[in-house]
């Protein structure tokens, strides 16, 4: 299951609702809230960050491997190439207010999700975050 959504301005709740309404989704409410937080935060980023203005398109998608134990989730646009996984993490050790800003939101996709893959490829940032169900 995929779908392109352009533009993407103002669009995130939407997104994140296409997403998770996917019939691939498990039923577990603790996986669940997992997912959906790495889904926003990821969506997000893409829809504040990858485009000047948010006028761009962002495609989301959902699939289960074959054996269906693994759910992957990819986001695809062809904003601003960045690879959210080259930064390094926060530390969450220090107080609040000695942290850097940003980094928080891919930080916990990184704990919430079992694999991040970024890649660049056709002038189009690819995304792929995978949860073993």
């Amino acid at each position: 299951m995929k779908k392109k959504f352009n533009p993407i301005k103002d669009k995130s709740a939407e997104i994140i609702e296409y997403v998770m309404s996917s019939p691939d989704m498990p039923s577990d409410e603790s996986l669940l809230f997992k997912i959906r937080l790495s889904v926003e935060e990821a969506v997000e980023n893409v829809v504040r960050y990858s485009y000047e203005g948010g006028i761009g398109w962002l495609e989301a998608g959902t699939q289960l491997s074959d054996d269906g134990l693994e759910l992957m989730i990819v986001l695809r646009d062809a904003g601003t190439p960045f690879n959210p996984l080259e930064r390094e993490d926060p530390d969450v050790t220090a107080a609040a207010e000695d942290r850097d800003i940003g980094g928080l939101g891919i930080f916990l996709c990184k704990q919430m999700m079992d694999n991040i893959a970024y890649r660049y490829e056709d002038g189009c940032n690819i995304l792929t975050m995978t949860k073993r169900l």
